[in-house]
């Protein structure tokens, strides 16, 4: 058996914004059920709060939402209040913008030009508060402080000739990263935007078509694939099933690479690209570049363990265990303020010392962005008996803030910041440290004619920078 011991857990270094799931069926049925079963396969995008909301009697929508997880929002009481209809909407929050509480939580449900609508946002609006405070000299009237409030107000504004109009051109006044699902007159739509930068993909199952933010939440529901929303598409599915398209202006496919490195789940494909496979070619990569003389390798839970795999089976070196994760806790990143997550930093990860004790080990992870939870890891490492510890990093130095949805927005709270790898290294106090070049990192996502947002590595954002905080005269 096993020693363990425990260990101040990896304090998740980025924040996964939201998980999105949207269902149109044929026939009128208990869709919240399926919904309930997508979230949960989405968890792990955030984990602050859950919702629901059905449509039913075409312009009626039923909804619930509560903070915590999805089986603690959600009981048997509460997904049998929800009505059976032909649309509804999923949503779990990680607070990207808006304070977390009740009234922050999502799907959005609104009384608009249509009657009652829903929605529920997937990545971040940079000039939401530009829009909004246009919006409010112009009489409009909100409640909650999140950016997707504004995206709603916006869409209907622009609705007074159809909905879609109202969601094509709210979606051409809004800058940022964004996946929607949105529900309108019984009908169920699915927006991604135009630089594609948020997952969003589509599937089927029994004469319903599925929307959600990975394909985890598909599979979750025995749905299958279809194929991702494209960059820019705008979808509405009719109620007998059938699908009709339009696109918005500028489009240039500019995918967040973070998915693969972190935020996705590492069972789902994202754009035609495996997750997994994604993670084990960078460990492969890793381990043809740096032939380091150790006795095991590791990998920091969940997102690196992939890539420690790919290193072990190329270079040879025994793959262990080194650090367990608590499953009864909730994942620290998603806690809403830093003295939350270092409070659940203590009780995260237990260090299996009878594998590591004596040992010179090689310590993968996905990423350094503070490097508060590295530093850690590595002393309690040494304590429970490590010889050495070597460092590698399947993606590159975190340099320059995000501004699209995770949760590292200034270049002060990054480590690479104002570091290069050497000081980086004595910083966290590893035995040596490295990282993955970009070029490698982008050719085990396959990377094709430039069309990942890597910013956060070289500062080369999908948007001009000015135009982040400038808004809109919506009004004009």
């Amino acid at each position: 058996m096993k020693d363990s011991i425990i260990l101040p857990e990896k304090e998740f270094s980025v924040h996964e914004e939201c998980g999105i799931i949207g269902i149109s069926s044929v026939t009128k049925q208990n869709l919240a059920q399926d919904i309930y079963y997508g979230l949960f396969a989405l968890q792990h995008r955030g984990q602050e709060s859950a919702g629901i909301a059905v449509s039913y009697e075409k312009t009626k929508i039923a909804y619930y939402k509560n903070m915590g997880l999805v089986h603690e929002v959600f009981g048997e009481e509460e997904l049998k209040l929800l009505p059976s209809g032909q649309t509804a909407i999923g949503h779990v929050r990680y607070s990207t913008t808006g304070s977390s509480n009740v009234v922050n939580a999502q799907p959005v449900v609104f009384y608009g030009r249509y009657g009652r609508m829903a929605l529920a946002h997937n990545g971040n609006i940079v000039n939401a508060d530009a829009i909004k405070e246009r919006m409010i000299k112009a009489g409009h009237i909100f409640q909650s402080s999140i950016d997707s409030e504004v995206v709603a107000a916006l869409m209907n504004h622009y609705a007074a000739e159809s909905i879609l109009t109202g969601i094509r051109k709210a979606c051409e006044d809004i800058l940022g990263a964004f996946a929607f699902v949105i529900l309108a007159e019984g009908i169920l739509y699915a927006v991604r935007d135009s630089r594609g930068m948020k997952p969003l993909i589509m599937g089927t199952k029994d004469g319903m078509t599925v929307f959600a933010s990975e394909s985890c939440a598909l599979d979750a529901i025995d749905a299958k694939i279809v194929r991702d929303v494209l960059p820019g598409e705008i979808i509405k599915v009719n109620p007998d099933g059938t699908t009709e398209s339009c696109f918005l202006n500028n489009i240039c496919k500019k995918a967040c690479i973070f998915e693969y490195v972190y935020l996705a789940r590492s069972d789902s494909v994202i754009d035609n690209v495996s997750v997994y496979d994604a993670r084990y070619q960078c460990g492969k990569l890793l381990a043809e570049l740096h032939k380091i003389d150790a006795d095991i390798v590791a990998g920091v839970p969940d997102s690196a363990l992939v890539c420690a795999r790919g290193y072990s089976d190329t270079s040879g070196i025994p793959y262990v265990d080194a650090l367990s994760k608590n499953r009864y806790v909730g994942r620290s990143f998603i806690q809403p303020s830093q003295a939350m997550r270092e409070s659940s930093v203590k009780i995260k990860l237990n260090a299996f010392r009878s594998n590591i004790i004596g040992k010179r080990l090689i310590l993968i992870d996905d990423s350094i962005v503070r490097g508060t939870t590295s530093k850690k890891i590595i002393k309690l490492l040494r304590q429970n008996g490590v010889k050495e510890v070597h460092m590698l990093v399947a993606s590159p130095i975190i340099k320059f803030p995000c501004y699209f949805g995770v949760d590292m927005q200034t270049k002060e709270q990054l480590i690479g910041g104002f570091r290069d790898e050497t000081a980086i290294c004595a910083d966290i106090g590893a035995d040596s440290l490295h990282y993955i070049p970009l070029e490698l990192l982008k050719s085990a996502c396959q990377c094709k004619n430039n069309n990942y947002c890597v910013a956060c590595f070289d500062g080369n954002y999908p948007y001009d920078l000015a135009d982040i905080h400038c808004g809109y005269n919506i009004f004009e």
